[in-house]
C-alpha cells in the first residue's frame, strides 16, 4: 500500500496532477493509477487536472501541450484510449 501512495505521489509531481479522485473502485484486473497517467501521458497529456475510475475506465482531464484541455477516457483493463475530445 504504501508503495502504491508514494508511486501515485510521485507520478503526481512528474506530471502536475493536481486532483486524482477515485469515483468507482478500480476492478481487480484492471491497470494501476500509475500505468493510467502512462497511458495518458503517451496520449500527450502534459498535465492532468483529473483521473477517476468510472464504470469500465479510467476518465480524466488535462492539458496536452496546444495548452488546449481535453477530455480523455482509457479502457480500464488495457489502458486503450476510447475517447480522447477537447473539453
Amino acid at each position: 500500500m504504501y508503495n502504491k501512495t508514494l508511486t501515485a505521489a510521485l507520478a503526481i509531481a512528474v506530471l502536475g496532477v493536481s486532483n486524482i479522485a477515485l469515483a468507482d473502485k478500480p476492478g481487480a484486473d484492471w491497470i494501476t493509477l500509475e500505468q493510467a497517467v502512462e497511458k495518458a501521458k503517451a496520449a500527450g497529456y502534459t498535465t492532468l487536472h483529473a483521473i477517476e475510475a468510472d464504470d469500465d475506465a479510467w476518465e480524466g482531464e488535462g492539458m496536452k501541450a496546444d495548452g488546449k484541455v481535453w477530455e480523455f477516457k482509457l479502457d480500464g483493463r488495457t489502458g486503450e484510449v476510447l475517447r480522447d475530445e477537447e473539453d
